[in-house]
């Protein structure tokens, strides 16, 4: 009976993507709708207000790039590193993000809705605003990283975790969690959805964090003795 209980608190842990990328080769142009990127390494570049849409990156390492209003919907970046990435108002609409790590970036108002992110981390850094509404998310860790209002409204989650991350004003409205372990979060404050954390793991101290939320969606009403 305890082994029963044991294996349905277990909670399946996330694959981590494992990017070894071959030698690349510097790329110094901008980018083209549909364009084909393949074993690249773009530093430094500028693509604020250029548009990338439907472009393909496979082996690809971009480091301190600019990404202000830059197109990339419908994008597939797979096999790629993405260091120090930089911007605001980046349309990543629909994108597909497979076997990627995105470190350090400093992004605001990123629209991910309806995006697809599978072997994903995301270490570092601080974003704002992330749009990730109607996303589905597989295998994806946020690690060490800050979350402003992140709005994960409608979206599917399934092997996902929180690490040493900070979580401000999380939407989590009509989402569906599967094996979400929010665990090891530093800070986890949700504005919305919380009636949707079935299929999530918390910590005790959390739960306690959570009380009022709690109460709050269930109708309860916490008043103090006389």
């Amino acid at each position: 009976m305890r082994r029963a209980t044991d294996e349905k608190t277990v909670v399946k842990r996330a694959r981590r993507p494992e990017v070894r990328l071959p030698p690349l080769v510097p790329y110094g142009g901008e980018l083209e709708p549909d364009g084909d990127y393949d074993g690249l390494e773009f530093r430094e570049a500028d693509f604020a207000g250029q548009d990338g849409a439907g472009a393909r990156f496979m082996d690809c390492a971009l480091t301190g790039c600019a990404l202000d209003e830059t197109r990339l919907r419908h994008a597939r970046v797979m096999d790629s590193v993405l260091t120090g990435m930089r911007g605001v108002g980046t349309d990543l609409a629909e994108v597909t993000l497979r076997d990627v790590e995105l470190v350090d970036a400093r992004l605001g108002g990123v629209q991910l809705h309806g995006a697809v992110l599978e072997r994903v981390l995301i270490r570092g850094g601080k974003i704002d605003y992330l749009n990730l509404r109607k996303g589905r998310l597989r295998d994806v860790v946020f690690e060490g990283c800050v979350l402003v209002e992140p709005d994960f409204g409608g979206a599917r989650l399934e092997r996902v975790e929180f690490v040493d991350c900070v979580l401000k004003g999380v939407d989590f409205s009509a989402a569906t969690l599967t094996d979400v372990d929010l665990r090891g979060a530093a800070e986890v404050d949700i504005a919305r959805g919380v009636d949707r954390l079935a299929g999530a793991v918390i910590s005790p101290a959390q739960l306690l964090d959570l009380a009022a939320v709690l109460a709050a969606e269930m109708g309860v009403r916490v008043v103090s003795e006389g």
